[in-house]
């Protein structure tokens, strides 16, 4: 059978193991100076065994059990009297011995890095006795190593860093591998390291595993990244020893070794000359192979004619450069613009200096676009002012506005209505003069801010605005008036010269030099005896009492005209009236009460209108008991006269919600002559077709006598009868009233009363005769029939 490098390995290991510890396998009976062994019944004799260390090796792989060592006893004579026994760690599960001979054997495949050693107890007993000829003795099992264990990298894989442009020998990271093997006996455990992958970039060091740079100047831009594969390999490297690998992956890191560089030499961009201010206008960038902090720059305008007019800042988060614009551009004035722009990292990095300036520059053409802009007006305000007395029409200032275009178009002016709703000004279209359109009132608005509109005339789009402020110029158009509505009071105990109110003037003009009013009485009011008035000369006045003892009988009420002048140019002057009440006063002077109510009738109703009012109270008085008596003494006699048409209202039942006929007024001279013709009556609430199938009414009485008579038997019964009233009533049964449709329903005017009359014309004078046709009629749906 052929056997491989690490099988025959293992093979020459277990043949040398095996001839070195072949004397030991077997345990000896010292019989050195011990602690002597007490029997029972014997006498003292000395211990006649002491076992040695067993070594046995690891991961046998025999199918028969692996003899580890004998056990003897010097009493054993090799009778068969000794039995030997064991115990401890594995005893008869791992290892089993041999009763008899005392041979130890292991039934398991034993690994050390499971348990590197087993402690066992032995004894010797007598096979008829069972009991120990020999004390029991510990012994130890040692599992010996062999290099069944490959070197392994429980840290990896790994990832290390290292900048770019490193020396030589740069430590990068150390890897480290175990070997479970014993350490301590042979050289299964040590580990010698190799590179297996990542030359000639980096090396590693065999024995203590640190990976280092190999080559110099390696460029992160080049190659940024490598894969490396260490090899860990036991039995110091020698063949058959057993390896484990891991990988490193290495990143070089960035340094700033690359300067910035503009791909282009000169740039150029084109912009129209309307674009606001602050408007970006290109973005350059310098390209820099270099990453991150590395790469950050500044950008600068180091020359050029726009150095007023642009400015350059860096983006942040792109490393671009963004021009912007500092100042309105106008294409009439200037069409280019030159720019000479520089590049250069924030931080450079001494150590590559030598590689070339770390900045760049660039040229930046901007050129001018022109474009139809709006009229501009030669002032942004135009302050005007105008007196509040200028006459409609005047001139109050001019604008100006031009087009800034070459073309030079003419320019129309209009205002915008929206800031002068109330039309108050003008302005020519083609020379701009603002002129007053309506009276101008300073104390309405004295301030007026309207806007100008000029639009070019080829281009009416092009609307330029322009701001104007016309300020009203006050004139003394305003009277002075009380600066409120005054009302005081005087005590009817008042004294002379007593100050009583003091009044205070307004005026809503505003001359420059202030408010000077001054204050009189009216010539009417000059002379009165009641009260005087004071100009205090600081645009107030004090009212005044000339008299004492005001009596609220005599006047409750004293209304005072005051004459106020202004001082303006030309002076106004208005007349107020203070009202001045007389009132019920304290000791203190405190009003209590100015009602005068009291007093104003009797002072102002003579006697003669109090009689006139009193008499005709009476007179009213008089006619209503007069109407009232009379109404009680009138009284009607209910007897008829032949020589009077008295007519009397009628009540009828033969209808059913007839409205206002119900109650109708009725010849009773019919009733005397029962000749007399009934004509049917037209009633207003029933149509003439419901009409027309009504049943011809009676035109005659055959029979007059029988109802005179009917009547006059009434008549009496009602004259004779006590509990009747003390009047007479005349009560009729044979008449239903007139106009009803139905005529009579009374059973007087049938035959019989189990007449065969046909009142099947009944359904059809409407809903509210439907009871009476369910009752009456022949019909299928008759409820009676």
């Amino acid at each position: 059978m052929k056997l491989g490098k690490v099988e025959f390995c293992h093979f020459l290991q277990l043949i040398s193991l095996f001839l070195c510890f072949s004397g030991m396998s077997q345990a000896e009976l010292s019989r050195s100076g011990s602690k002597p062994y007490f029997q029972s019944g014997r006498s003292r004799t000395k211990r006649s065994w002491v076992w040695n260390q067993f070594f046995v090796l690891e991961e046998y792989m025999g199918s028969d059990p692996l003899y580890v060592g004998k056990l003897h006893s010097d009493v054993d004579k090799g009778d068969g009297s000794i039995k030997y026994i064991l115990s401890g760690e594995g005893a008869s599960s791992i290892f089993i011995i041999d009763e008899n001979t005392g041979d130890i054997h292991a039934t398991k495949r034993l690994d050390r890095e499971e348990q590197a050693y087993y402690t066992l107890r032995a004894q010797a007993l007598d096979r008829l006795t069972n009991k120990p000829v020999e004390p029991e003795s510990e012994f130890v099992i040692k599992i010996q190593d062999i290099n069944d264990n490959e070197p392994k990298f429980l840290d990896g894989p790994y990832t290390a860093g290292v900048p770019e442009m490193s020396p030589v020998g740069t430590s990068v990271v150390q890897v480290t591998a175990t070997d479970a093997d014993d350490p301590t006996y042979g050289n299964s455990a040590r580990v010698v390291y190799s590179i297996l992958q990542g030359q000639p970039y980096f090396s590693v060091e065999p024995k203590t595993g640190v990976i280092k740079t190999a080559l110099p100047n390696m460029d992160r831009e080049a190659k940024d990244q490598y894969l490396l594969v260490i090899q860990a390999k036991d039995m110091v490297g020698q063949n058959g020893g057993l390896s484990g690998t891991t990988s490193v992956t290495v990143t070089l890191t960035d340094v700033n070794d690359n300067p910035p560089r503009f791909p282009r030499r000169s740039y150029q961009y084109n912009v129209p000359e309307s674009l606001p201010v602050a408007s970006v206008v290109a973005r350059i960038k310098a390209a820099d192979a270099d990453i991150g902090a590395n790469a950050e720059m500044d950008y600068k305008i180091v020359d050029g004619d726009g150095l007023g007019i642009f400015k350059i800042a860096v983006d942040k988060d792109t490393q671009e450069g963004i021009i912007t614009i500092q100042k309105d551009l106008d294409f009439e004035a200037k069409t280019s613009y030159t720019l000479r722009i520089e590049a250069a990292n924030k931080d450079a990095d001494p150590r590559f200096l030598s590689l070339g300036p770390f900045s760049d520059t660039t040229t930046v053409k901007i050129i001018v676009e022109d474009v139809d802009e709006p009229p501009v007006f030669s002032s942004p305000l135009y302050p005007m002012e105008v007196s509040e007395a200028t006459q409609v029409g005047n001139i109050i200032g001019t604008v100006a506005a031009h087009d800034p275009d070459s073309s030079n178009s003419p320019v129309r002016y209009s205002i915008d209505r929206n800031t002068d709703l109330e039309r108050y000004f003008n302005i020519d279209a083609n020379s701009g003069v603002i002129t007053t359109a309506k009276s101008l009132d300073r104390e309405t608005n004295a301030v007026h801010n309207i806007t100008v509109l000029a639009m070019e005339s080829q281009n009416p789009s092009q609307v330029g605005r322009g701001y104007v402020a016309i300020t009203i110029l006050d004139i003394n158009d305003n009277a002075p008036e009380f600066a409120m509505d005054y009302e005081t009071t005087v005590c009817e105990n008042a004294q002379p010269g007593q100050v009583i109110q003091k009044v205070s003037a307004v005026d809503k003009d505003e001359p420059a030099n202030g408010h000077q009013f001054y204050f009189s009485l009216t010539t009417d009011a000059t002379n009165n005896h009641n009260f005087s008035l004071k100009d205090n000369k600081d645009n107030t006045a004090s009212i005044l009492t000339r008299r004492n003892g005001f009596r609220r009988q005599e006047q409750s009420v004293y209304y005072l005209p005051i004459f106020i002048v202004d001082s303006g140019s030309p002076s106004l002057s208005s007349t107020n009236t203070l009202t001045i009440r007389v009132c019920d006063c304290d000791a203190d002077g405190v009003a209590q009460t100015c009602n005068a109510e009291a007093y104003v009738l009797p002072a102002g109703l003579s006697t003669g209108a109090l009689i006139a009012i009193l008499a005709c109270v009476l007179t009213l008085l008089v006619l209503i008991l007069l109407i009232v008596t009379m109404r009680r003494r009138k009284k009607e006699p209910l007897i008829f006269d032949e020589e009077r048409d008295i007519r009397e209202n009628i009540v009828r039942y033969d209808d059913e919600g007839g409205g206002e006929e119900d109650t109708e007024a009725f010849d009773m001279a019919a009733l005397r002559n029962l000749n007399v013709m009934r004509d049917t009556k037209t009633r207003r609430d029933v149509t003439p077709e419901i009409q027309f199938l009504s049943r011809p009414t009676f035109k005659s009485i055959p029979d007059n006598v029988i109802f005179r008579e009917f009547i006059w038997e009434r008549l009496k019964e009602a004259d004779v009868d006590p509990c009747a009233p003390p009047y007479d009533s005349l009560q009729t049964y044979a008449f239903e009233g007139n106009g009803s449709v139905a005529e009579s329903l009374s059973s007087l005017d049938s035959i019989s009363s189990n007449s065969d009359q046909n009142y099947d014309y009944l359904s059809d004078w409407g809903p509210r005769f439907k009871r009476l046709a369910d009752m009456y009629g022949n019909g299928q749906d008759s409820l009676y029939s």
